[in-house]
């Protein structure tokens, strides 16, 4: 009796991949390898047909999607560029998708809260470990600066309230670290209602970072990680979706 092949999992099958996904796994692999590095223009249309031995049609799509995912950048009249990759870059691409994750999921707001709480509060242990003078000073000048902005639009004083945030976790001196810091306060930034409105808190919100830049300068890990923990328990509730308001 002759044997039967019974059929096997979809796995099994062998699929015929798009010229223009096998350009764009050579070029990435061109990327990752060095051969092209930041900075560098990407070789022509032509040159890339000829090594490849494929036609323009693969060639643009390749190129179009290393643009779309943020590894190179195209100009038109001009040699396209391999992109500098950074965690702020990375992190930057994904603004729409952490809105999205926002809208379509209530809950991840108060997760997000919750995630930048223990976030900051590591970060600003170790900036009361290891601040300079010049760190301090620029913190100093930061909240100078957000009492300068009171009675005024409330969209500068937000913004300067962010960069204090971010000052602190560039004294951690780890790139991810400050690149996630930044990307959470600007996620956090979209449901601020204070950008419609004065919260009242003000002057308390700046009490509160002189107090911390205090504790940061006296190397008073403890202390400092105490007093942003009761000021984000307190301006975190700000932090709340404002119903019909426009989104920025």
């Amino acid at each position: 009796m002759a044997s039967q092949l019974s059929a096997g999992p979809e796995g099994d099958k062998i699929v015929r991949r798009k010229l223009s996904e096998q350009v764009l796994d050579r070029l990435r692999e061109m990327i990752r390898g060095g051969e092209l590095r930041p900075g560098d223009a990407m070789p022509s249309e032509r040159a890339l047909m000829e090594r490849f031995g494929v036609g323009r049609p693969a060639v643009r799509e390749a190129l179009q999607s290393l643009h779309n995912s943020g590894l190179i950048t195209i100009n038109h009249g001009e040699r396209s560029r391999v992109n500098e990759i950074t965690a702020g870059t990375v992190l930057d691409r994904s603004d729409e998708i952490a809105r999205l994750l926002l809208d379509a999921v209530p809950s991840n707001l108060e997760h997000l809260k919750q995630a930048r709480r223990m976030f900051e509060l590591g970060i600003v242990r170790i900036a009361a470990e290891k601040a300079s003078s010049d760190d301090v000073a620029e913190l100093r000048d930061l909240v100078a600066r957000q009492r300068s902005l009171l009675g005024k639009d409330a969209l500068p004083f937000i913004e300067t309230d962010m960069a204090f945030h971010a000052r602190i976790a560039e004294i951690v001196d780890n790139p991810i670290i400050a690149a996630v810091s930044v990307a959470m306060l600007r996620w956090l930034f979209e449901y601020h209602t204070a950008l419609l409105h004065w919260s009242g808190k003000e002057e308390v919100t700046l009490t509160e970072h002189e107090r911390i830049v205090d504790l940061i300068e006296a190397r008073d890990p403890e202390g400092a990680v105490a007093m942003m923990q009761a000021h984000l328990d307190r301006s975190l509730e700000l932090y709340a979706r404002s119903e019909g308001a426009a989104r920025p």
